[in-house]
C-alpha cells in the first residue's frame, strides 16, 4: 500500500482562508439551506474562490451523507453529502474536510457547496 502525499501550500500552490465579508446564503429550489455571517473564503491556486459555511448554520437534516470520498494532498480526506430534495443534481453536492491538515485547519467543521448545483449568494 502506498502512502498518500501530504503537501504544504506555498508559492507554487497558494491557499488562503479569510473570513467572508458579508452574509452567505445557500438555497436549493428556492428554499434556504444555509445562512451565515461566519463563512470563510478559501482561495486555492488558480481555482475559483469557495465559500465554506459552518455546520451550525446549515440545515443538516436536509443533507444525507454519501459514500463518496476523495483525497486532496493539501487539505486531506474529503467526505460528501447529498441534498435528496434536489434529485440527481443534489448528489454529492456538498463536501467537507472533517479533519483537515494543519495548514487549512480553519475549514474543519465547515461545508462547501458546488455552485452549479445550488444557489450560493454572498451579500
Amino acid at each position: 500500500m502506498t502512502e498518500r502525499p501530504i503537501k504544504v501550500p506555498g508559492p507554487d500552490h497558494p491557499i488562503t482562508i479569510t473570513p467572508t465579508a458579508g452574509r452567505v446564503v445557500v438555497s436549493v429550489g428556492g428554499r434556504v439551506l444555509a445562512d451565515t455571517g461566519d463563512a470563510l473564503t478559501l482561495r486555492e491556486a488558480g481555482y475559483p474562490p469557495v465559500q465554506y459555511v459552518p455546520r451550525k448554520d446549515v440545515d443538516m437534516a436536509r443533507l444525507e451523507r454519501g459514500p463518496q470520498s476523495t483525497y486532496c494532498p493539501y487539505k486531506g480526506d474529503c467526505a460528501y453529502f447529498s441534498i435528496p430534495e434536489a434529485g440527481a443534481r443534489g448528489e454529492a453536492a456538498v463536501w467537507t474536510y472533517e479533519a483537515p491538515f494543519e495548514a487549512v485547519a480553519a475549514i474543519g467543521g465547515y461545508l462547501a457547496f458546488y455552485p452549479d448545483r445550488v444557489d450560493v449568494r454572498v451579500a
